[in-house]
């Protein structure tokens, strides 16, 4: 007679299961209990297809106009992590939200929108030309922008979501993919040249992982970093005036950005030699959006009719490009 362990029939079906991990190009993330050993995430904790592209809301973005922050508004603890200002807040709600100052506020909050419409996961940006907080504290940076009174201008408001961890540009899950040379394109159309590992995170966020960049604010500017910090970081005449495709072959294309100076060579590959048709995949992909979205994403950020305009002006002629690849 022969002996069968049970245990067996248990054993090989999971070993089955996890040898083949489901992908779902498109759909929900599945739910992950934190501290998960999953090392394969399904595509879709990185992109998502927006299938409703042509009627997203980019002057609200992914947090939506019901999920603003509403004051009044208390200080929580500085942030000395980065070259920005920042510091924490709780709304009236009880939501946590991450205050940044300076330069880097207006062109984040342009730069979530657009990412965001193509897909990919952006934090809740939401950007405010004047702030009061209450028992506001002296801070180690930034101060001088603040007034006696608690109150200040043009800063970037953050929605707090727990942070895993970080991912690396270089060996992610998702590298090699369609998807992942999108997001490459994509930070070489906005000139987003800050693409330290540094700047990117792995939230839960409703109870679900994902894989973002967590910092936008070196966008629409020159396409690298430059001694004067407002010549790379939202400056329409730098943003206008900088290189976008450098140099094409039938299978690859390369971006001006980022560009020099070397100090930053470490991450300057990420707009190089990227798939022809991948370019163009992201391409046609925002040329779903029409001028009065993209303009919406500038004016979310504070800038003015005419310089949201020409700002727009700039992106929409970097998609035609990429669709006419």
């Amino acid at each position: 007679m022969i002996r069968v362990n049970a245990t067996a029939f248990l054993i090989v079906p999971l070993l089955i299961s996890a040898a083949n991990p489901p992908v779902d190009r498109a759909g929900e993330i599945p739910k992950l209990r934190l501290g998960s050993s999953e090392t394969s995430p399904p595509l879709s904790a990185f992109w998502r297809k927006p299938t409703d592209i042509r009627t997203r809301d980019l002057f609200y973005g992914a947090g939506g106009k019901e999920n603003q922050p509403v004051g009044p508004f208390v200080f929580q603890k500085e942030d000395q992590d980065g070259t920005s200002p920042k510091f924490s807040v709780r709304d009236v709600k009880g939501v946590e939200w991450k205050v940044k100052l300076g330069v880097e506020a207006r062109p984040e909050t342009a730069a979530s929108r657009l990412v965001w419409a193509a897909g990919y996961y952006v934090d809740e940006d939401y950007f405010l030309p004047y702030l009061k907080v209450e028992k506001m504290q002296r801070l180690h940076r930034g101060q001088h922008q603040v007034s006696p009174d608690g109150s200040m201008q043009n800063v970037r408001l953050k929605r707090e979501h727990k942070k895993l961890g970080k991912w690396k540009w270089r060996h992610d899950p998702f590298e090699g993919t369609r998807e992942w040379n999108g997001l490459r394109v994509l930070m070489c159309l906005i000139n987003n040249w800050d693409l330290k590992d540094t700047n990117t995170a792995i939230r839960v966020i409703q109870g679900q992982r994902v894989y973002l960049i967590s910092d936008l604010g070196a966008s629409f500017g020159a396409g690298g970093w430059r001694l004067r910090v407002r010549d790379s970081k939202g400056n329409l005449q730098k943003y206008e005036s900088s290189r976008f495709i450098t140099k094409m072959t039938p299978e690859f294309v390369t971006f001006g950005i980022p560009s020099r100076p070397e100090l930053f060579h470490h991450f300057m590959w990420i707009g190089k030699r990227i798939s022809r048709a991948d370019a163009q995949w992201i391409g046609k992909l925002l040329g779903n959006l029409s001028s009065v979205q993209i303009e919406s994403a500038f004016r979310a950020a504070g800038y003015q009719s005419t310089e949201a305009a020409r700002f727009s002006a700039v992106v929409e002629e970097r998609i035609a490009e990429l669709e006419r690849l």
